[in-house]
């Protein structure tokens, strides 16, 4: 199923695009498309049999935003240098294990809402990464094998980025991650059953209409599997949380001099296979 969340932000409700493209409204048959639901197996079931039956109402989806897929996030759990080509682009060792940082919730918007470029930024970066959406409690995990059970969908997120601030600021990574909007995530959760599998999935991103990255999950340094066994060692990851799973290459970071950065006015759009599409202006915050 592809579920998704509709209408202005904060008042958004639920709904799902069915097989022929046409969007259907949820809202009499679950409150919202969060944790809960995720973990509620016979929640799932109706939703699905609703969506069989034909018989949810049609929203007409001229002018309707579209909201994040997944409301209440608990936490989202981020994994750096995942990539062997953006590990090369920026002159980066590949790690031996996975480097992991996390963005606040609050960073989240919906796809194509607009982005702010933090006062005194001169280097704000685009990543596209393939976001897992948990489903089911992870707690030291076993297996990579037993890892994706833990998994209910997948979803298109922009890991926004200051550079100055993540690297040149001192610290950890955080304050170039966690400025605000600088999470868009959907458009749609689509759920694990429509993925069979998560290492063969392309991303691309353009800025300005110019194709800059344009990769797969294929190059991960770290596998899905593996990243949900790995951080289940170290935290508890609840249905509801959301892990980012790195970026391909061809950020701005790793382009010659002078470096690309993202300005107000820039336009960027971002896809992966199967997962959707989202596109956002950058404006001045």
């Amino acid at each position: 199923m592809k579920l998704l969340r509709v209408g202005t932000a904060g008042a958004e409700r639920p709904a799902l695009l069915d097989a022929d493209g046409a969007l259907r409204d949820l809202s009499a048959v679950v409150a919202d498309i969060d944790g809960a639901l995720l973990a509620d197996e016979a929640a799932l079931d109706r939703v699905r049999a609703a969506a069989g039956s034909g018989e949810l109402p049609v929203l007409d989806a001229t002018g309707l935003r579209i909201g994040p897929p997944l409301a209440r996030i608990g936490k989202i759990v981020c994994i750096g240098l995942n990539y062997h080509d953006h590990a090369r682009e920026t002159g980066s060792e590949p790690p031996t294990e996975p480097v992991v940082f996390f963005k606040a919730a609050d960073t989240v918007v919906g796809p194509h809402d607009t982005v702010l470029v933090p006062r005194g930024s001169t280097k704000t970066d685009w990543e596209v990464e393939l976001a897992v959406v948990i489903g089911r409690t992870a707690r030291y995990v076993e297996s990579r094998e037993a890892a994706l059970a833990h998994v209910a969908g997948y979803a298109v997120s922009h890991d926004v980025s200051e550079r100055e601030f993540q690297l040149e600021r001192g610290g950890t990574w955080d304050k170039g991650k966690n400025c605000e909007t600088f999470n868009p995530l959907g458009p749609w959760l689509v759920t694990a059953d429509e993925v069979p599998d998560p290492q063969n999935l392309g991303l691309r991103l353009w800025v300005n209409g110019e194709l800059k990255q344009d990769g797969t999950t294929a190059e991960q340094i770290f596998a899905v599997s593996e990243v949900v066994r790995y951080v289940s060692q170290f935290m508890t990851l609840h249905p509801g949380d959301v892990v980012n799973t790195g970026t391909p290459a061809g950020v701005a970071l790793g382009e010659p001099e002078p470096k690309p950065f993202l300005r107000a006015g820039d336009v960027v759009e971002l896809e992966i296979e199967g997962l959707g599409r989202q596109r956002q202006e950058f404006k001045d915050a």
